[in-house]
């Protein structure tokens, strides 16, 4: 029987590993061990609660105001004592977290063959996003087994030398996560109050969005929402206190805007699914709003996500005031705009991800994901 663990750390990693948990559990030949950092205490145990997962190891490293030497540290020296006493056949980690970078860097100092999901995202760009860039393609080096989760990724790949053999189409696992997490009866008082007005729903939290981009981003958000009055936002903010200081600043009294905490998973793609649209500094939101036909602005300069701006469900405003009001302002008055925007195909999987990730680790053929 063929051991697979499983490291994440991020609720963005949890939203997107969970489901591949419950399908590799399914699967006779494998045996599964779950481990988490916890490098994002509380926002991780939502996640593991709403997918009903129990970790096996909680290394529970999180500190506050850790920097990047801190969970590098940290997480280098637990890892090591669960690989060591377990000794996986396979070590699957996520994305471009300190946790998947971490955790690979352990597998290759210990002879451990790393499966990235999520593989060949590429801004090529080390500051932009930080240190997230730098991190994927660090664990790119290391793995064995590359999930690239379209076409364009496995280009990435290919281009970069990884053998085409280690690489393999899978499409996305949130849109598996999304079939789960996503119901017609759900209900929520901040969408009562929202009402039968058009629904903004924003995140922000980006470490080179911090300070005056950031500000900037809301302050143009303000100013269309005091233009459109049919409009409400919703901004569920950051645990960062930087990040909450500039949006209680730059957002606070605004009566077309509420200040929420942290969503679990299950409210935040509830509220993406009803949204008008969405603007972004994040990552995974560009995957999933897509999926229920919702316009993205993305408030960066870069995007390790192509797919969706060439398909037209993505645009990428920056983080300048001016432009970010008129792209905001022009979707919200231009109805072509966004017709087009919401219409337009997602490129970033069926839903089937985690079933073709195992049946890989499985040894089994798989047909690869083609939008």
């Amino acid at each position: 029987m063929k051991k697979i663990m499983l490291i994440f750390g991020t609720r963005p990693e949890a939203i997107k590993i969970c489901p591949l948990i419950q399908e590799l559990r399914r699967r006779p030949s494998l045996r599964t061990v779950v481990c988490v950092t916890a490098q994002h205490r509380q926002m991780l145990d939502q996640v593991l609660e709403a997918f009903r997962i129990v970790p096996d190891y909680d290394l529970n490293i999180m500190k506050d105001r850790q920097t990047l030497f801190d969970l590098t540290v940290n997480i280098l020296s637990a890892v090591r004592e669960v690989l060591e006493k377990e000794r996986p056949d396979v070590v699957l980690v996520h994305g471009d977290t300190s946790t998947a970078f971490v955790s690979s860097l352990a597998c290759f100092y210990l002879g451990i063959p790393v499966g990235h999901v999520e593989a060949g995202l590429r801004t090529y760009n080390l500051q932009s996003p930080f240190p997230e860039e730098f991190n994927r393609q660090a664990v790119g080096i290391i793995s064995r087994y590359h999930f690239a989760p379209t076409p364009l990724a496995r280009s990435n790949l290919l281009r970069e030398g990884k053998p085409e053999s280690s690489v393999f189409v899978t499409g996305n696992t949130v849109i598996d996560a999304l079939r789960q997490t996503v119901r017609a009866d759900y209900t929520h008082p901040e969408l009562d109050w929202v009402g039968d007005h058009r629904l903004i729903f924003i995140t922000a939290h980006r470490r080179e969005n911090l300070g005056q981009p950031m500000r900037r981003m809301f302050r143009a958000i303000r100013r269309v929402l005091e233009e459109h009055s049919d409009c409400r936002a919703l901004y569920p903010i950051h645990m960062n206190p930087a990040v909450r200081q500039a949006a209680v600043e730059e957002l606070g009294g605004c009566d077309r805007i509420h200040l929420i905490e942290p969503l679990d998973v299950l409210d935040c793609h509830n509220f993406e699914s009803r949204a008008c649209l969405c603007l972004t500094d994040s990552g995974g939101i560009q995957e999933e709003c897509p999926s229920f036909g919702v316009p993205v602005l993305v408030m960066r300069d870069t995007t390790e996500r192509p797919e969706g701006v060439d398909a037209g469900t993505l645009k990428l405003v920056g983080t300048e005031e001016e432009t970010i009001y008129r792209a905001f302002t022009r979707l919200l008055e231009d109805e072509e705009e966004y017709r087009r925007m919401s219409q337009a195909v997602n490129p970033y999987g069926d839903g089937q991800a985690c079933g073709r990730i195992a049946d890989i680790l499985e040894g089994k053929p798989y047909s690869p994901w083609e939008p």
